[in-house]
């Protein structure tokens, strides 16, 4: 017989703060930032996040990512990173996704944390923070992608040896 690796599976749980806070920041209303604007008809989320963009010559960009749908069950196999800025998700499609980030451990990426995000969250993924590029989940997604443009070397991707295996989400 022969000898089959199995992946591990990694589990997925909700996207909250607390628990992405050693990540980034979690996008979402937050009614403690809640400030009227425009006298009194419009309720602004102030601040929930902020862009970080390091190097001469690099600007903050706004895109728009159109992910397509991943199928299940899905093979983690890699990671990314981005040393000179951050980067920040926020669907626009009305759907939910996955969020898959993992802790750095000297210098590569560590076992995977999966977050289910909502349709009302975004991430904002801190600077050198090992992630997985955008996971839209059962529906063709566009997503608001706030971004780091400029010269120098803003990614860095890592391939497992053995690839983590994510189970059909339930959202």
């Amino acid at each position: 017989m022969e000898d089959v690796a199995v992946s591990p599976v990694l589990s997925v749980q909700p996207l909250t703060a607390g628990a992405f806070s050693p990540f980034g920041d979690v996008i979402e209303a937050d009614p403690s930032t809640m400030r009227l604007i425009n006298g009194g008809t419009t309720e602004r989320f102030h601040a929930l996040s902020e862009a970080d963009v390091q190097g001469e010559g690099a600007r903050i960009v706004l895109n728009i990512f159109r992910g397509q749908p991943r199928p299940f069950p899905y093979e983690v196999g890699m990671m990314e990173r981005h040393p000179l800025g951050s980067q920040s998700f926020t669907p626009l499609s009305g759907h939910p996704f996955l969020v898959a980030v993992s802790p750095d451990e000297d210098g590569k990426p560590g076992r995977p944390q999966v977050f289910l995000a909502h349709a009302h969250q975004g991430v904002n993924y801190r600077r050198n923070v090992w992630h997985h590029p955008l996971m839209a989940i059962g529906a063709v997604s566009d997503f608001l992608v706030v971004d780091r443009d400029g010269p120098g070397n803003n990614l860095e991707e890592l391939f497992f040896n053995q690839p983590f295996l994510i189970r059909e989400p339930h959202p």
